[in-house]
């Protein structure tokens, strides 16, 4: 029985095979059978038509592109730099990489949320600039950090250009050319910095004329194009790769108004910093500035400075204030507008004003929370950006005629245009006004801290006309230990009120060793704001 059940399985197998190699060539045949009948013209399908008039397709002409980036980097390669910093610093940290801020505003930045866009992408060590290389505890236990960057030579005088992160907080500044001998390295001087866009000019002294690179016009690149990435990724020198322009116009830190790049799938990693993207004529289009990245690698995501906002930037640096000024009026607004706000609040156009900052320019032109900012000088706006840019560039002292919307009616006031960065220091973190009194002061307690100024104090949901802000704590000092953190406000120590620097002065100079030391400090902001006590006994 057995035998006979194996003979039958093996039949039946192979009638199955047959009949699926029988299928398969019909099917082959069919195919076959059917292109014979097409070409033949005696398908019913194709009876009566004729294709005489129409042309066939030709395969283009293959491009030579290898041919075009390698005469590209011929010709950029020489004004690419590497750059080498040193940096101490005092209490270095290495925070966790969390995504870029979102939020809205119009006024101005916050430090903490750039800060962590810059721990996400590239530059951020928490504490210095440019792409972290290693480091060292010096005999003064600051940690002593050596950072690599690049830079375009713009001027053949040798005026360079990079990112203000590649040279955030150095105390040295070096430059490697491409065509000095290896390990030679040329101190150079910091021109001028501009937080806000994240560049810097700096210079090297050079006897002979250097080679310069040219700024095209960012402007009149598309998304699509080919473009060049040229640096020192990882410290490898003249390193180029190539991809396309993703996109243009992104913001992506809404409260930096001035932070609009160009996306490139074109590879960039850490020393990449203030390199040149450079288009297929050989013209910097924009300066290499960050990375999105979850390893700290290329993950096919990079941005650029566009180029015509780093030559605005860059004339400006070059002037004999070395700085970049800018006009406030001194109101704040949503980075993306809301068509329900718009509805809510009456209106079809403009600029909605989110916030009036107290004693500011348009606070006393009377403009309130809620107009909607429809001109400026008679040029219409339609959204923040082209606010933002008209009022920017106006001359601080100079006035500026402002048209608005309040309630379905129009109106007009003449506002005078204030400096940016002193308007909004507490943010930009640009106060350039603070007198001797006005410095942070520092503590036996392991603290330092400054005076609480009335808006911030709202912001932070402090008591007005109370209270100093923890500007900076020592590492394993007594506030460290009992919980003091940056950003709080101490409203008392030891049940004394601290309304301002000279009430914390009095009261810690009488504190000593072994007593108990009790703070009353405000933590957090919005929903996670919250008064507590923080003690312990002072060693």
């Amino acid at each position: 029985m057995n035998s006979r059940l194996r003979a039958f399985s093996q039949r039946l197998k192979a009638h199955r095979l047959g009949s699926t190699l029988t299928v398969v060539a019909t099917l082959a045949l069919g195919i076959l059978i059917g292109t014979v009948a097409s070409h033949s013209g005696k398908g019913k399908a194709f009876a009566g038509f004729s294709s005489d008039d129409a042309t066939p397709l030709a395969a283009p002409s293959p491009k030579q592109l290898s041919s075009t980036f390698a005469t590209i980097s011929k010709q950029i390669e020489p004004s690419v730099v590497n750059i080498n910093t040193d940096s101490t610093i005092k209490a270095p940290t290495r925070k966790g990489r969390r995504a870029p801020g979102g939020g809205s505003g119009g006024g101005g930045g916050d430090d903490q949320s750039m800060q962590d866009f810059f721990d996400r992408f590239f530059g951020g060590q928490g504490g210095g600039g440019g792409d972290f290389q290693g480091g060292d505890v010096g005999p003064d236990g600051g940690v002593h950090e050596r950072s690599l960057g690049s830079g375009v030579i713009v001027d053949p005088k040798g005026y360079i250009i990079t990112n203000e992160h590649v040279v955030d907080r150095a105390d040295r500044v070096r430059v490697q050319l491409q065509n000095d001998p290896p390990g030679t390295l040329r101190d150079a001087k910091v021109i001028g910095v501009d937080k806000e866009t994240d560049l810097a000019v700096i210079k090297i002294d050079a006897k002979e004329s250097l080679p310069a690179a040219k700024l095209g016009d960012s402007d009149s690149s598309n998304v699509g194009d080919w473009v060049l990435a040229i640096g020192s990724p990882f410290g490898l020198q003249s390193t180029v790769t190539a991809g396309i322009v993703s996109a243009k116009g992104r913001d992506l830190v809404p409260q930096r108004q001035f932070q609009s790049f160009i996306q490139t799938d074109a590879a960039i990693n850490p020393g990449n910093s203030g390199g040149p993207l450079v288009d297929m004529d050989g013209d910097v289009i924009g300066i290499n500035t960050a990375i999105f990245t979850e390893s700290q690698g290329y993950q096919g995501v990079g941005f650029a400075m566009p180029a015509n906002t780093v030559r605005t930037v860059y004339n400006k640096l070059i002037g004999p204030e070395h700085k970049v000024t800018r006009g406030s009026i001194g109101i704040e607004f949503n980075a993306q507008p809301s068509p329900a706000i718009a509805r809510v609040y009456g209106v079809n156009s403009g600029v909605i004003v989110a916030n009036v900052r107290p004693g500011g320019p348009a606070d006393q032109a009377g403009l309130k929370t809620g107009d909607a900012i429809t001109a400026v000088n008679g040029k219409k706006v339609s959204n923040g950006n082209e606010l933002v840019n008209e009022i920017s560039n106006l001359p601080p002292g100079s006035k500026a005629k402002i048209s608005y919307m309040r309630n379905g009616k129009e109106a007009e006031t003449s506002v005078s245009i204030a400096d940016r960065s002193k308007l909004f220091s507490d943010r930009l973190g640009t106060d350039e006004d603070t007198n001797d009194q006005e410095q942070p002061t520092e503590s036996k307690l392991g603290i330092t801290v400054k005076p609480l100024s009335g808006d911030l104090a709202d912001r932070l949901g402090a008591p007005a006309g109370k209270g100093v802000i923890v500007q900076d704590v020592k590492p394993n000092s007594f506030a460290e230990d009992v919980g003091l953190g940056r950003g709080d406000v101490i409203l008392e120590v030891n049940k004394q009120p601290v309304n301002n620097e000279d009430d914390f002065r009095k009261i810690q100079a009488n504190l000593k060793s072994g007593q108990d030391v009790v703070f009353l400090v405000r933590q957090g902001r919005g929903r996670n704001a919250g008064t507590i006590f923080l003690g312990g006994t002072l060693p």
